[in-house]
């Protein structure tokens, strides 16, 4: 939910500024670009990014520049029509609890934490026990993802 609120506060950003203009900010050249503002400070330094600077905090850059060292003005992904978010049902009857996880797999449940980390899988926690889906960890275990 946060990635989304700040895809959405981004792309919000990046429509206010208008295409047709061939000078850009640096703050503004990093939103279009995907790019830390840092790192284009440090490339306008070097020489390698053309630049002119109007005063304080008014450094500008050809945007035709930037678009052949980068590539086109990235395009956000679409909310709507992008990669969809997988449901689970997290209730009791369809998940494994973390010691029913290291039982039927033979792995410890250190190594099972560690594998519900790295592989986002979600969990709940109901009383003293942690939960996680049965069909992430039966894909997880059962089809050798892990290792």
């Amino acid at each position: 939910m946060k990635q989304l609120k700040i895809e959405e506060e981004l792309k919000a950003l990046t429509d206010k500024i208008p295409e047709n203009r061939a000078f850009i900010s640096v703050p503004e050249a990093g939103m279009l670009f995907g790019i830390t503002n840092k790192s284009l400070y440090r490339l306008i330094d070097q020489g390698k990014i053309p630049s002119a600077n109007l005063g304080t905090r008014l450094i500008r850059i050809d945007r035709r520049v930037m678009e052949g060292m980068f590539g086109s003005a990235r395009s956000l992904p679409q909310t709507e029509s992008g990669s969809r978010k997988k449901l689970y049902s997290l209730e009791k009857e369809d998940c494994y609890s973390i010691g029913e996880i290291a039982e039927r797999f033979q792995v410890s449940e250190g190594s099972v934490y560690s594998h519900i980390r790295k592989y986002s899988i979600p969990t709940r926690q109901i009383g003293k026990h942690v939960y996680a889906p049965k069909s992430e960890i039966d894909n997880l275990y059962n089809g050798n993802d892990f290792i």
